[in-house]
């Protein structure tokens, strides 16, 4: 498949408070947080013309900013109104939307107080995140190579860049390997997260995932918790040991980019998508277009 550069495009960007002309928006080689991860962002999807869950999204990169010592130089409202304006500009209404923030080129040392803090918003056509057929039978998903690390070893509760490098290395490594994703533990051992998504486990009708205790909390996540407590499902937060998956009879993946994703393997453990995962896969995306209500 032939892929189109993200920087040879067609359209607008959103920087530092003005729109410019997609394939102009760039920065400097010496950008602190190129060389030094100090960038936040956030993935968001637009649906028939509305930013789903836009407000949490938006209040999360500033919390993500404030974790990592910088403030952006806007209000919510703002870049709430900046991303809406994107896409409009665009001439999209179904689409991804990444705002970004980072500290500038001013200073190239570990210490970076006095760097200008840029943002940026982009927003393009992003189907599924997974092939449609694919994603109906259930994905393949192998164990990462890497952990997710300790609450003191890293800003795990900011949606950060510099959290994601391992996610790029044993997403590539389980692609190689021919599956769609892979499976990370925790610095104790536990099942955390995919390399982008929360997970859900179903046994007996009760859905259990991991608690987020050193990965986000993901809005999705939270979605889908408020959808399937609405259904009259029980939900059960808690560490899970890699070798209670056994037990489990369904598995799905949840995230703005993966929506709700049934899967069929992970490592040694198989899975069947049945109806607990397929309904609330078709209720995650009668909601997401406008289609149902779920309490906050």
């Amino acid at each position: 498949m032939s892929l189109v550069p993200m920087d040879d495009r067609d359209g607008w960007i959103w920087l530092d408070g003005q729109f410019v002309p997609w394939r102009e928006a760039t920065v400097h080689v010496l950008t602190h947080g190129l060389h030094y991860a100090s960038s936040v962002f956030e993935g968001e999807r637009m649906y028939g013309g509305e930013i789903f869950k836009l407000q949490e999204h938006t209040e999360r990169l500033f919390k993500s900013a404030e974790i990592l010592d910088f403030e952006i130089p806007y209000t919510v409202a703002e870049i709430n109104e900046a991303c809406k304006a994107t896409a409009a500009k665009n001439g999209l209404t179904d689409c991804y939307v990444r705002p970004i923030a980072w500290r500038g080129s001013e200073s190239i040392s570990v210490s970076a107080q006095m760097t200008k803090i840029h943002v940026a918003i982009a927003v393009w056509e992003w189907p599924s995140y997974f092939d449609p057929v694919t994603k109906a039978k259930g994905i393949r998903l192998t164990w990462a190579k890497y952990s997710r690390p300790a609450p003191t070893t890293a800003p795990v509760h900011a949606k950060a860049a510099g959290l994601y490098m391992i996610c790029t290395v044993s997403k590539h490594l389980a692609e190689k390997d021919g599956f769609s994703d892979a499976m990370m533990l925790d610095y104790r051992g536990y099942v955390a997260e995919a390399t982008g998504a929360n997970v859900f486990f179903i046994k007996d009708g009760v859905l259990h995932t991991p608690t987020p205790d050193c990965f986000l909390n993901g809005i999705t996540r939270q979605t889908v918790i408020a959808l399937a407590k609405e259904k009259g499902f029980e939900v059960i937060e808690r560490h899970i040991k890699p070798e209670e998956l056994s037990t489990f009879s369904e598995c799905f993946i949840v995230g703005s980019a993966a929506e709700v994703t049934p899967v069929r393997e992970i490592g040694e453990y198989t899975f069947t998508p049945g109806n607990i995962s397929l309904s609330l896969m078709d209720d995650y995306a009668q909601l997401v277009r406008g289609g149902a209500k779920v309490a906050a």
